[in-house]
């Protein structure tokens, strides 16, 4: 087995979407062959709904996939189809845009107010890029949950891990999408495929992702009295882990466990135009792309 070592790490930075919905965007519109195949992550968590009750009315998209994971709250969405569904908690939607949809996407928080999910944009092969939009809506209790002695948890939302296979199937890029939470205290090791690229998106708790012969945690920049500093760091909320190549990684959890999210995907390694909600291969593809928006002839599948 090979360990993969960690090749960077980044914090979550604040961003403004939608209609003024404040939320972390964990990474994109950067290099997109850094994550490919996923092009795109953002984690909305609020407590205050005048910061993201407004929330993202209609927009197009083309060309891509977009995971909504909906952790507190629900989201409600309706598309230019006639399609209409609530994500509460624990749900996901696996929404393949394809040849191009106009939807939108409004949360509502708990009894609390509070709201807390993520969106994960991931690419299409120039081969599907103009296939039929599709929805998969998956509730909380059609996602496999399993277990192990030590105490940790994988909801498995899709591939297949531990025996269980997650319920979105039909995709591109044979991806891999983990709920994982790893008591305090303890070391995992967690097998991926070895021709995918590997992300890992921290967002309660703290802990290490390490190899053998880095036991001693990840080195990352922090800022001391004005001064930047190269230091050795528990990974903890909030923050993004890009692994190097492997066939598993090593995760151990700090003093309150951790909880992330596993992503794997084998890269497309196709060219990437990307305009907003809309990606394809070349900027032709692009032009025409938003010339069908502003002529009415955008929605190719009714």
């Amino acid at each position: 087995m090979t360990f993969r070592p960690v090749a960077a790490t980044s914090k979550a930075q604040p961003a403004l979407e939608g209609a003024g919905v404040h939320l972390q965007r964990v990474f994109g519109f950067d290099d997109p062959s850094l994550t490919d195949p996923f092009l795109m992550m953002d984690d909305f968590r609020n407590d205050d709904p005048r910061l993201y009750s407004k929330g993202f009315p209609w927009h197009p998209h083309r060309g891509i996939e977009t995971i909504t994971y909906v952790l507190d709250g629900q989201v409600e969405h309706a598309d230019s189809l006639g399609n209409r569904g609530l994500l509460g908690p624990g749900s996901v939607q696996w929404m393949t845009a394809g040849s191009g949809i106009v939807h939108q996407e409004m949360p509502a928080g708990n009894a609390k107010g509070q709201m807390h999910g993520f969106q994960l944009w991931a690419n299409l092969p120039a081969s599907l890029k103009m296939t039929a939009p599709r929805y998969q809506d998956i509730t909380a209790c059609d996602i496999p949950v399993e277990g192990d002695d030590d105490g940790t948890v994988v909801k498995v939302i899709t591939g297949s891990f531990w025996g269980k296979t997650g319920p979105v199937d039909g995709i591109a890029a044979n991806p891999m999408l983990l709920d994982v939470s790893v008591p305090a205290g303890r070391r995992k090791v967690l097998p991926v495929d070895t021709r995918a690229n590997a992300l890992a998106y921290v967002f309660a708790g703290s802990g290490t992702f390490r190899d053998a012969s880095d036991p001693v945690g990840i080195k990352v920049e922090k800022e001391y009295r004005g001064t930047e500093l190269n230091i050795r760091d528990m990974t903890g909320n909030r923050t993004l882990v890009r692994f190097g190549s492997g066939d598993e990684i090593t995760v151990q959890a700090g003093d309150e466990g951790i909880r992330f999210l596993l992503m794997t995907g084998r890269p497309i390694q196709e060219p990437v135009a990307w305009h907003g909600p809309i990606v394809m291969n070349t900027q032709k593809e692009l032009r025409q792309a938003l010339l069908e928006l502003n002529n009415g002839t955008f929605i190719k599948h009714a």
